[in-house]
């Protein structure tokens, strides 16, 4: 093995637009702990995290908070968030997923049923940021491209290797 061979392939970084109401959040500190460039904004909408490169949308909501509130409220927030958003999602939190969480999620699953909009139950925040990240870095334009190219070249190599084309080839 080379001696510079052992290196560790570049850390993933990218810019982040967070809402200004998640400032002091630790979702947003995490971000900017992993050298992520976050640009906090007004204009976006209130629990909104952003990734632009990637073209994705996350919009974080604490279980318990929309319990205390009212559909009345909390849907035309997520309405407006999926409105805006193509690529979005709903990232849902909750210490404990009980039967009340996943009744929560799926009702607005029924609400928004044929929308963009996908719900993803999170724990904790370090979760929440390693889901984003992990979905970000896979939906970002050079990674997309050498998943893509990856994938092309295993579904090749299953075909050449496929014992179906060998018999059809002697056939």
């Amino acid at each position: 093995m080379a001696e510079g061979s052992t290196r560790e392939p570049a850390k993933w970084t990218t810019t982040v637009i967070v809402s200004a109401a998640l400032q002091g959040n630790e979702v947003a500190a995490s971000l900017q702990r992993e050298h992520h460039k976050v640009r906090f904004s007004q204009s976006v909408e209130s629990g909104s995290i952003i990734f632009p490169l990637s073209g994705i949308a996350f919009l974080l909501a604490n279980a318990q908070e929309l319990f205390t509130s009212s559909q009345e409220t909390f849907f035309p927030w997520i309405g407006n968030f999926i409105s805006v958003h193509r690529n979005c999602f709903l990232v849902l939190t909750s210490a404990l997923h009980g039967s009340s969480e996943w009744n929560l999620m799926f009702t607005i699953q029924q609400r928004f049923l044929g929308s963009n909009l996908r719900i993803i139950p999170a724990h904790n925040n370090a979760e929440i940021v390693k889901i984003m990240l992990i979905i970000a870095k896979a939906t970002s334009k050079p990674h997309l491209e050498t998943i893509t190219d990856r994938l092309l070249k295993a579904q090749s190599q299953i075909i050449e290797l496929s014992p179906v084309w060998q018999i059809l080839d002697s056939i």
